[in-house]
């Protein structure tokens, strides 16, 4: 880290400092989240409810190539960190050139085993028989574009380990332009329907790799490849999957929860919930972005100030960013709860569709203010190196709570049941976060005193 940037976490006003690191990074995350939002708006408007039902049946596939290719990229970006900064340069340039290697190899493996067992899979994954062509559909293309999608986010990952982060997000904002601006077209214009989603999808996911590959070939970057780093070596394969395998555990743990979710809708409910759901989970994730932004920038605040035993500091760092996240969380919540059929009208004029997403959404939306509570105490815990009860905030929600009250709470209530199991999961696993931090509050305050 250099004096410059040390001097700005160690002095600046620490409101403004949250601020200023939060926006980056909800920017960043927002422009991802808003391209699944937008296509959903296409497909559901150009195609029809039971086209939104179809994606939601196959996202959860799509997800497991992206949390493929997010443990490729963690692990290499760690890699490529540690040994530019030991001066270990062919050890990093080897690094980038095995994680696209592995990235194609995985994207090939995972587009044959998804092609010869689709059907199974969409079966596994909650499909009922009106929503089974669309998600056979969309998935089959998506599936033949999956080398890209895995080649575009491993690698662009690694831009950011050389300190790239605008050129990393500025690929981010052209494919999801492009991705955007090709929706229509194909949709609508080609009269594709559902396929055309896919298809801008795997476009777009083919320029931003291109786009990887130009930087990586350019006088921008410090690396030097040559054919010879695309050749596989083991020890920084092991090492690249290692330190990467948690952040696929998380990611793949949010997949399986989809299936669970669709399978349990499909039982109790049927089609027009397992619409609703994808809506509902889309706009969730848009609301959600400004939370983990606030955490994201939140993090490196706390882990220099702990570090350098300015506790109060950290202090006034936990206070900001609980406020600020209950403030977006209570706005978040006060539009989704009064307008949330303005909302679903975004996505077509189905009256059952708006009715039922309506209602479901009160419900799933219910304790929305406190959530970022628990984006805080995770990134709070990491940041002063305090990995199991990070972790056990981390996980609380989606594995060992959401899960299981999916399972228990239809058996009760029917098919409300699995959306009730949202705000309880919430409320549960943002009290962990509570206990956790009322506990480390109180040594804060004692170490707060002694400096």
């Amino acid at each position: 880290m250099n004096n410059k940037k040390e001097e700005f976490l160690a002095n600046e006003k620490v409101s403004t400092l949250l601020f200023k690191l939060s926006v980056p990074a909800t920017i960043g995350m927002l422009v991802y989240v808003l391209y699944y939002l937008i296509d959903t708006i296409f497909v559901g408007r150009g195609v029809g409810t039971e086209a939104i039902g179809g994606l939601t049946i196959a996202f959860p596939f799509l997800m497991l190539i992206m949390a493929v290719a997010k443990m490729l990229g963690v692990g290499t970006s760690s890699l490529i960190s540690r040994n530019l900064g030991s001066n270990n340069k062919e050890r990093a340039y080897t690094a980038t050139g095995n994680n696209i290697t592995l990235a194609l190899g995985f994207g090939i493996i995972i587009a044959i085993v998804g092609l010869l067992l689709l059907d199974s899979i969409l079966m596994l994954f909650g499909a009922t028989e009106v929503l089974m062509e669309y998600a056979k559909d969309y998935l089959f293309i998506i599936l033949l574009g999956s080398p890209f999608i895995s080649l575009s986010l491993a690698s662009n990952s690694t831009i950011q380990a050389e300190g790239k982060a605008k050129i990393s997000m500025m690929n981010m904002v052209i494919s999801t332009v492009i991705n955007i601006v090709l929706d229509p077209i194909l949709i609508f214009g080609f009269n594709m329907g559902i396929k055309g989603a896919a298809l801008a999808t795997v476009i777009a996911q083919i320029v931003w790799f291109t786009l990887v590959i130009k930087f990586y070939f350019s006088k921008k970057s410090t690396m030097y490849l040559k054919l010879e780093h695309f050749i596989p070596e083991p020890s920084v394969i092991k090492e690249i999957i290692t330190l990467g395998l948690p952040s696929f555990i998380r990611q793949a743990g949010v997949s399986v929860v989809m299936v669970i979710i669709n399978n349990s809708l499909a039982y109790y409910g049927g089609t027009i919930y397992i619409s609703a759901i994808g809506i509902v989970l889309r706009i969730l994730r848009v609301t959600m972005v400004p939370l983990a932004g606030i955490a994201q920038g939140f993090k490196p605040i706390v882990g220099y100030n702990f570090g350098a035993k300015k506790f109060i500091r950290v202090k006034n760092a936990l206070k900001y960013s609980l406020l600020s996240s209950f403030v977006i969380g209570f706005i978040g919540f006060l539009i989704l709860f009064i307008y949330p059929n303005y909302i679903f009208m975004m996505f077509g004029s189905d009256k059952e569709l708006i009715n039922v997403g309506k209602s479901l959404m009160k419900i799933v939306v219910l304790v929305l203010p406190i959530v970022g509570i628990h984006y805080i105490a995770t990134e709070y815990f990491l940041a002063i190196g305090k990995a199991l009860p990070a972790y056990l905030i981390g996980l609380s929600r989606q594995i060992f709570l959401l899960i299981p009250l999916i399972l228990i709470f239809p058996l009760f209530l029917g098919v409300k049941g699995v959306f009730i199991a949202f705000p309880v999961a919430d409320l549960l696993a943002t009290s962990i976060a509570i206990y956790f931090l009322i506990k480390e509050a109180k040594k804060l305050k004692l170490k707060a005193k002694d400096s």
